[in-house]
């Protein structure tokens, strides 16, 4: 079981708010002000905080951590590793996991290190149930 750490709120192209309180997360269109929402399968954006951290290490200021803000940052839990259509109980919601990772836009970080973690480590999701979402609820993977 895993741990949501944060959650984020995308305001405007590269301007990410850091949300105090929980987040409503609506059933079929994401987080509840998110500009991303609505999105038939990328409503919600998952991002682990190792991944993160691997990103700041190899020094991540390019295009696609310039452009990309997850909804959602994680702990104890590697996403990824699930396959598209598992079911997460996050919180109050129930989301289908609908990508795991993104198109890679060839910044300096992929031509010095290969990949970045963002190509592969990030997880979208489709909102199910709708609900509340804060820091510090579970990440539970329905079986």
């Amino acid at each position: 079981m895993g741990l949501v750490e944060a959650i984020n709120l995308s305001v405007s192209k590269g301007k990410t708010v850091r949300l105090e309180g929980p987040g409503r997360f609506i059933e079929g269109f994401g987080l509840e002000g998110d500009r991303h929402g609505g999105k038939e399968k990328r409503q919600v954006s998952l991002f682990g905080r190792d991944s993160i951290r691997r990103m700041e290490e190899i020094g991540a200021n390019g295009l696609c951590s310039a452009r990309f803000n997850e909804n959602i940052i994680t702990a104890d839990i590697r996403l990824f590793e699930l396959p598209v259509g598992t079911r997460l109980k996050i919180g109050e919601t129930i989301q289908e996991i609908s990508q795991v990772g993104k198109k890679c836009f060839g910044c300096e970080i992929s031509s010095a290190e290969g990949q970045c973690p963002l190509a592969d480590e990030v997880v979208f999701t489709a909102v199910i149930k709708g609900g509340v979402v804060k820091a510090g609820d579970p990440i539970e993977v329905q079986k």
